[in-house]
C-alpha cells in the first residue's frame, strides 16, 4: 500500500509556536487560579457547601444518592467524548494521531473554561453534577464543530478554536434556556443547543476556505480506518441513553432511555435501507453516522416523547441523515463554498433541526420553538465565521489530512 503523504519523516519545524503556546500556558494557569476560593466566591460556596455535604432540594442523603447517579452518567459522557468521538473521527487515513490528540485537546479546553464561566455568572452552582454535565455538553458541541474542517487545522488551531468556541455557546445557551425569552423551548437533550450549533459553528468556521486546500491531498479512508470510525460509532450508540438522560429528572430516566434507544435503532435500520436503495451498496460512512441520526433527533423530547413516537422519529432521521451523505452534502459545500469533513451538517445538523421541529408536536408552541432553532442556527454560523477568521490568523496546516507535519512517524 502507498504511504499516506508526508508519511515516515520527522515533523516540520514551523509546527512550533513558541508565542502561542506560551500565551495558552499563561491562559490555562490563569483558569487554574480562578478556581482558587480565595479568588472565587462561587468556587468558595460550592466547597464548603461539598464539605458539609451538599445542599439541594432533596435531603442529604437523597442529594448524594441523586449526584452519584448523575456521576455515573457523566463518566458515560466522557466515554462517548473521548471513545466515542475520538474513534469516529479517525476514519481519515493516516490522521488518526491527530484526530484522537485534537479530541482529547478540546474536551481538556472545553470542561475547565465552560465551569469557569459558569462561576463568573454569579447564578447556579459552578462546581455541581449539573455543571459538569452541562460542561461536557459543551464539549461534545465542540467535537461536532470541529469534525468539520478536522484534518485541515494544526494543533494549536485546535486549541484556540476550543478557547473561542465556549463563551458563544455559554452565550447562546444561556440566551435560549435561561434569559426568559425563550420561556416554553423544549430541548431537553440538546438536539439543538448542542447538535445543530455545533454542526452551523462547523460550517461557518469552514465556510469560503474551499480555495485555502485546493491544491491539497484529498480526505481519504481504507478498511482499517473505517473499522475504528466504526468502533467510534458503536461506543456512542451504547452511551447515548446516558447523554439524553443525564439531566433529566430521576423518574423520566427510564422513559429516556427507552426512547432513545428505540430512536437509534429506527435510524439504524432507515440507515441500512437507504443506503443500500440509494447507492445499490452499503456505505460505511452512511453506517457509521447516519445510524447515529435517530440519537441526535430525539434529544429535544427524549423525556417526553414515547417509544413509537420515538421510533418514528428515528427512522425520519437515519432517511434524512443518509440522503444528506449521498446526496445533500455536495450541494452544501458549495453553497458554503467549504468541505465538511465528517459532514457534520448530514449527522448533527439537519437530524438536530428535525428533533428540535418535532418537539411542535408536544408543546405545541410553534413560535417559541421555532425562534430558538432560528436563533441558535444564526449565533453558531456567524460566531463559526467570526472564529474561522481569527483561527486562520495562526496560518495553514502544511499537509492536509496527515499526522507527518506534527507527530514524529
Amino acid at each position: 500500500m502507498s504511504k499516506h503523504p508526508g508519511e515516515g519523516t520527522l515533523p516540520h519545524n514551523n509546527s512550533k509556536n513558541v508565542p502561542f503556546l506560551l500565551i495558552a500556558l499563561i491562559f490555562f494557569i490563569f483558569v487554574g487560579l480562578a478556581f482558587l476560593p480565595s479568588l472565587n466566591e462561587g468556587v468558595a460556596h460550592d466547597m464548603a457547601a461539598l464539605s458539609n455535604g451538599g445542599e439541594g432540594s432533596f435531603s442529604g442523603e437523597m442529594q448524594t444518592i441523586f449526584d452519584t447517579l448523575q456521576y455515573g452518567r457523566s463518566i458515560h459522557v466522557l466515554a462517548m467524548l473521548l471513545l466515542g468521538f475520538g474513534f469516529l473521527m479517525c476514519f481519515v487515513r493516516g490522521h488518526g494521531f491527530s484526530s484522537i490528540t485534537a479530541t482529547l485537546l478540546v474536551v481538556s479546553v472545553a470542561i475547565p473554561v465552560y465551569m469557569l464561566i459558569k462561576s463568573l455568572e454569579g447564578e447556579g452552582s459552578p462546581l455541581s453534577i449539573e455543571t459538569f454535565l452541562f460542561a461536557e455538553f459543551c464539549a461534545a458541541s465542540l467535537l461536532i464543530t470541529i469534525g468539520a474542517p478536522l484534518g485541515r487545522l494544526k494543533m494549536d488551531q485546535y486549541l484556540l478554536l476550543g478557547i473561542l468556541f465556549v463563551p458563544i455557546y455559554f452565550f447562546n445557551e444561556w440566551l435560549v434556556l435561561e434569559s426568559g425569552n425563550y420561556a416554553g423551548f423544549l430541548d431537553t437533550g440538546g438536539s439543538v443547543l448542542i447538535h445543530a450549533f455545533g454542526a452551523y459553528f462547523g460550517l461557518g468556521f469552514v465556510a469560503t476556505t474551499a480555495k485555502k486546500f485546493k491544491e491539497s491531498p484529498s480526505c481519504e479512508s481504507d478498511p482499517v480506518s473505517n473499522q475504528f470510525c466504526l468502533l467510534g460509532s458503536l461506543i456512542l450508540w451504547v452511551f447515548w441513553p446516558s447523554f439524553t438522560s443525564a439531566i433529566v429528572a430521576p423518574d423520566r430516566v427510564v422513559l429516556t432511555a427507552v426512547n432513545t434507544i428505540f430512536a437509534l435503532c429506527g435510524a439504524t435500520i432507515a440507515t441500512y435501507i437507504f443506503t443500500k436503495l440509494i447507492r445499490g451498496h452499503i456505505d460505511i460512512e452512511d453506517i457509521a453516522n447516519a445510524a447515529l441520526a435517530g440519537g441526535v433527533a430525539i434529544g429535544s423530547t427524549c423525556d417526553m416523547g414515547n417509544p413509537g413516537m420515538s421510533l418514528l422519529l428515528g427512522i425520519a432521521a437515519g432517511t434524512l441523515s443518509t440522503c444528506g451523505f449521498s446526496i445533500i452534502a455536495p450541494k452544501i459545500e458549495r453553497l458554503i463554498r467549504g468541505a465538511d469533513t465528517c459532514g457534520v451538517h448530514n449527522l448533527h445538523g439537519m437530524p438536530g433541526l428535525l428533533g428540535g421541529l418535532s418537539a411542535i408536536l408536544i408543546t405545541g408552541n410553534a413560535g417559541v420553538q421555532l425562534l430558538g432553532i432560528v436563533t441558535t442556527v444564526l449565533i453558531a454560523f456567524i460566531g463559526g465565521r467570526i472564529v474561522g477568521f481569527l483561527v486562520g490568523l495562526l496560518g495553514t496546516k502544511s499537509l492536509a489530512y496527515s499526522d507527518a507535519d506534527e507527530f514524529e512517524l
